[in-house]
């Protein structure tokens, strides 16, 4: 991750979580519920669950519904999503929640998978893939999902138009001005999906690929096959 996408991480969530779930289900024109859907096609009955970059808890809250015994563990940087996230979950002994980096990761235990939504492109292949490595069990699977640049370019010309308008409508949501202006540079300057791809497939782990939704937005699975 460098310098300067790092950066990005206080402005875009430091005053965003009280509106999160809002915004993004609004700005996705619901596509969100859409993609996290497709996450949970690819996770399998297991006991355990690591969920990375868990924000407000909807993906996790997901997952929980799907395998409601199972041990959910939840890791964000952000404080203020954490604290959401704690009270959706404030009633369920097996959902627990970790302020840490995920590059940083360290909980001493592995999980049978290991999933994440948005975090790829803020994050260092080889150091997350290598994480998430040493919290996974033989047998495991990692499911990351992220934004990407559609690479048709008639669906480009609507991609760039709909971020032009995020702009204007940032002038009237302060809090998420910055989301507004610098999250289409990000996505277009990424490469995650590329670079994720070689160095799970470098760790031995068999990759599978979908694009979604004209190309706007993709999940990568790699399995780690015994």
């Amino acid at each position: 991750m460098s310098e300067s996408t790092k950066n990005l991480i206080p402005r875009f969530f430091d005053k965003t979580a009280l509106t999160y779930d809002k915004i993004v289900n609004q700005t996705t024109f619901a596509k969100d519920k859409y993609w996290k859907k497709e996450i949970l096609k690819k996770i399998p009955q297991c006991k355990s669950i690591l969920d990375l970059a868990c924000g407000t808890g909807i993906l996790t809250e997901k997952i929980s519904e799907k395998l409601p015994d199972a041990k959910i563990v939840g890791v964000d940087i952000t404080e203020s999503y954490l604290d959401i996230a704690k009270k959706r979950f404030a009633s369920k002994e097996n959902v627990s929640f970790v302020k840490q980096d995920a590059e940083k990761l360290d909980l001493e235990e592995k999980f049978d998978c290991i999933t994440s939504s948005y975090i790829p492109k803020y994050c260092n292949p080889e150091i997350l893939v290598d994480v998430c490595m040493k919290h996974l069990k033989t047998g495991g699977k990692i499911i990351l999902h992220d934004f990407t640049y559609p690479e048709n370019k008639a669906v480009r010309i609507f991609w760039n138009l709909y971020f032009v308008v995020l702009n204007i409508i940032g002038y009237f949501i302060p809090n998420w001005r910055d989301v507004f202006v610098e999250l289409p540079k990000l996505i277009k300057s990424t490469r995650w999906l590329g670079e994720f791809e070689k160095v799970m497939k470098n760790h031995g782990l068999k990759v599978e690929l979908q694009q979604m939704t004209w190309g706007c937005s993709a999940i990568l699975t790699g399995s780690n096959v015994v």
